[in-house]
């Protein structure tokens, strides 16, 4: 069973499954977060949607390196989250099945090609309470206390 974290499933609303992959990247004490400004100003882990027909591991590799710029290495699924959301860039009511996966950043090679993303390095500790959603939370907690 998967865990499903953030607001209660709304039953005056359909939503569309939207899979997406996100990655926990660590170096030292810190984590690379990503910002993203709009629609909603949030701290996220790097990744989203899974386009179709595209592997899990080609999105991770696609997603981070446009939020972030950082190739990255040796990608190991840690588990998954589902949460039930409204996506006001799609104008869409999602459930998002959220795979996480723990990678080794390799380098950085450019800026963030995705509109409004920042890349931040951020302390563990402190990325545990920036991010926006509980389900990032919970992982990165786990991460913290070493799986």
């Amino acid at each position: 069973m998967i865990r499903r974290h953030g607001e209660p499933v709304r039953r005056d609303r359909k939503y569309r499954l939207r899979p997406g992959v996100y990655a926990i990247l660590g170096s030292g004490g810190d984590v690379l977060l990503t910002h993203q400004a709009h629609p909603i100003p949030e701290f996220q882990l790097p990744g989203g949607g899974i386009d179709p027909g595209e592997s899990r591991f080609a999105a991770l590799h696609r997603e981070v390196m446009e939020e972030t710029g950082w190739r990255i290495a040796s990608p190991r699924r840690l588990g998954a989250f589902r949460r039930f959301t409204y996506m006001p860039e799609y104008d869409l009511w999602a459930e998002k099945l959220c795979h996480i996966y723990l990678a080794r950043p390799v380098r950085q090679i450019m800026q963030p090609t995705e509109a409004g993303h920042t890349a931040l390095w951020t302390p563990i500790e402190a990325a545990i309470e920036l991010v926006g959603n509980d389900g990032d939370r919970a992982f990165l907690q786990d991460y913290a206390e070493g799986f």
